[in-house]
């Protein structure tokens, strides 16, 4: 607005201009939307890199940013006009506390193992990290929402859904790019920043809200390249440093946890598990050699000193491999007769034809999960039954399985040793060091020999006392479980997320009047039973096409394309009736649950891949189905996507009932949840129709309908 000075009869320019908007409101829809997704993931991404702790539990923040855009999409109901977002600022704290305070803390149970935070220095006791990180989520999220609902407004609910889902599938793509990039927290931020500045311009802002927006973002950006050393560097999974402790070995730490060490053969600083199964064995000839988590390439290395002809070498970080080929002081990498190869283990196993006189599980701790959305870490499946059958089936008449870490606790010890005795028959020959590491040997060569090595010491193994160990399966994939139970770690965590949604949505409520009249409880069910879906179906790809960073965007993407075509197919019918769709997805949640993963290991691979889209991606596509005819003439869709949300965020709160029953048992949940949401649409039909006039339900029936 224009000023008027007294007695000058003129006007006078305003000291900070509007700028004009850019773009119409699909453009600030899909904009936002990319945003959004691409924040999510860096904070997923990021906080468990710098905070070791949140890595053990990092679907808390996704969690957390679902129940962040919720609350964001309902506070923006009232149109409120900002003169600069409260994002940077919110992002700046983050930033400033994440980088600078002491947040890993230690935690210690008896049934549970948490790799890594003894060797990170943690604090013993700061139980509030967790709490402070997901208010701060929260917060970010709301923040960078508060645009959200009136873009849903602005336009028809599917062409508005349709916008942000292709903003989503963006935001999923340019992350993963770079990630493949490799590059650095400064070059996502500045992404952001850039994102934060077209966001801007798309509001109309006024200089103010741009300069202070792109102000934090330098500040954000300057401190990252102020932090960075030369020695660190991020890979698709973690924060890598590199430091030499002398005399040629180098150490490597991934995300603040010291993981491996490149040491010479022979070298008095290589663990004894190196040799073990050449002491057990001596004068046995192992040409042909597997090597999985073969990392910076200790294990290849002693492969070839005892006169391997071939070794296959299996790494899933490429960066960590990439390391190895520059660092390592035997140059193993170097050698004609390695072969490498950038796998999960466990789809390496399941593609090759080849068989090993030798297979070395090589210290594959990940250290690190691999999807927010399940409680699957990288190694997940390579320790199972199955993964074990998996292995025995590769080995040759006269082959050996090996395996060794350092385990934590003796009950571990026991359960592999389990494991291995139920894959293969008999029992395994145990090496135990001290502090409970520990080298097994397995297989045909063992089988040969009595059960007993051919030289040196064999150990029986440790009593685990009670509850004796559950074996991990490719259902129940929890190696670092002891039994089936939900730690008290995350019940407190989950019951605070729970009390901080509550809080949430009253404090919303204080601000824009009372939430619940216009809550959806249909589409906050089908949020719950949604997240769930997706959680099973994302394991079922892990274990189908391998555990890697890669695998995981490209199921994200598909379910997100799988949307796409739902919308399409509810554009194009636009069906009367949602029965059909509920029918076609208890169908296809039948097939999910009477054919699980593991029954589609078939081949030739072709087969495989087409069965498992197939029983993977039919209840999904079903399942976006049903929201879509749902979503398609909704009255309020601000609030229908808000209930949706935060319904997703209590499937996240659900999903752990896995650490008990199992992914499997899931699909009856998620059957149970959408029953439910289709009897509720029918209810909110039925009460539609009772309170119109006589002469009017007729007419309006069919639109009733629709909008349940």
């Amino acid at each position: 607005m224009a000023i008027v000075l007294p007695g000058v009869g003129r006007t006078r320019e305003p000291l900070i201009r509007p700028i004009p908007a850019l773009g119409g409101a699909p453009f600030r829809l899909f904009l936002t939307s990319f945003t959004l997704l691409f924040v999510e993931l860096i904070l997923i991404r990021w906080i468990p890199a710098l905070v070791t702790y949140v890595g053990f539990f990092s679907n808390f923040v996704l969690m957390a940013s679902f129940l962040g855009i919720g609350l964001g999409i309902l506070l923006g109901r009232r149109q409120t006009r900002l003169p600069a977002s409260p994002f940077p600022f919110l992002l700046l704290a983050t930033v400033l506390l994440i980088t600078t305070a002491q947040l890993n803390i230690q935690v210690r149970s008896s049934s549970e193992i948490f790799f890594g935070l003894a060797e990170s220095h943690a604090a013993d006791a700061n139980f509030l990290v967790l709490p402070l990180i997901v208010v701060l989520v929260v917060a970010l999220m709301a923040a960078l929402a508060l645009p959200l609902g009136g873009l849903l407004r602005s336009m028809p609910p599917l062409k508005a859904y349709a916008i942000d889902i292709a903003g989503s599938m963006a935001g999923i793509a340019a992350f993963a790019g770079v990630s493949l990039l490799q590059t650095p927290p400064g070059v996502w931020f500045a992404i952001v920043g850039l994102l934060l500045l077209l966001l801007a311009l798309g509001r109309g802002p006024t200089v103010w809200s741009v300069v202070a927006g792109l102000a934090m973002l330098a500040a954000i950006a300057g401190g990252f390249v102020h932090r960075t050393t030369a020695t660190e560097s991020w890979s698709p999974y973690y924060r890598i440093d590199v430091r030499l402790v002398g005399k040629g070995i180098e150490h490597i730490s991934v995300n603040g946890i010291p993981h491996q060490a490149m040491v010479p053969v022979g070298s008095p600083g290589s663990g004894p598990w190196y040799e073990q199964v050449y002491a057990w064995f001596p004068g046995q000839s192992f040409k042909r050699v597997l090597i999985v988590g073969a990392g910076s390439g200790t294990d290849t290395a002693h492969a070839l000193a005892h006169g391997a002809a071939r070794v296959d070498a299996v790494e899933i970080d490429p960066a960590i491999l990439a390391l190895g080929k520059k660092l390592n002081p035997d140059k193993p990498y170097s050698d004609p007769r390695v072969h490498t190869y950038v796998n999960d283990g466990r789809a390496f196993l399941r593609t090759s034809t080849d068989r090993y006189d030798l297979v070395i599980f090589a210290l594959p701790d990940s250290l690190t999960l691999l999807s927010n959305t399940a409680h699957i870490r990288l190694e997940s499946f390579l320790f199972t039954v199955q993964a074990f059958e998996s292995v025995r089936d590769h080995l040759t008449p006269h082959g050996v399985f090996v395996l060794y870490n350092s385990y934590r606790q003796p009950w571990l010890v026991t359960k592999i040793g389990s494991q291995l005795t139920a894959a293969f028959g008999s029992p395994p020959i145990v090496r135990l060091y001290r502090a409970s590491q520990a080298a097994f040997a397995a297989g045909p060569l063992v089988a040969d020999s009595g059960g007993r090595p051919r030289a040196g010491r064999a150990d029986p193994l440790p009593r685990s006392g009670s509850p004796r160990p559950t074996n991990a399966t490719d259902d129940w994939p929890f190696l670092y479980l002891r039994v089936p139970f939900i730690s008290r770690f995350y019940l407190a965590t989950l019951g605070f997320l729970l009390a901080v949604s509550v809080a949430g949505v009253w404090l919303v409520s204080r601000r824009t009047g009372p939430v619940l009249p216009t809550f959806s409880p249909h589409f906050f069910v089908l949020g719950v039973a949604f997240l769930l879906l997706e959680t099973k179906s994302l394991v079922s790809f892990s274990l189908l096409f391998g555990s890697t960073w890669i695998v995981n965007a490209l199921a994200f993407f598909a379910i997100l394309a799988s949307v796409l075509l739902a919308i399409g197919v509810t554009a194009w019918l636009r069906p009367r009736h949602s029965w059909p769709f509920y029918i076609g997805l208890f169908i296809a949640l039948a097939i999910a649950f009477l054919l699980p993963p593991e029954r589609l290991l078939l081949d030739p691979p072709a087969l495989r891949y087409a069965l498992a889209a197939v029983v993977a991606f039919a209840p999904v596509f079903f399942a976006n189905l049903v929201f879509t005819y749902s979503f398609r003439d909704v009255r309020a869709a601000d609030m229908a996507f808000a209930s949706n949300l935060l319904g997703a965020m209590v499937g996240g709160v659900l999903e752990y009932l896995a650490l008990i029953t199992g992914y499997r048992l899931l699909v009856l949940l998620v059957g149970a949840l959408y029953l439910l949401a289709y009897l509720l649409a029918r209810w909110r039909v039925l009460g539609d129709r009772q309170l119109e006039p006589a002469g009017e339900q007729a007419p309006r029936q069919a639109s009733a309908e629709v909008a349940a």
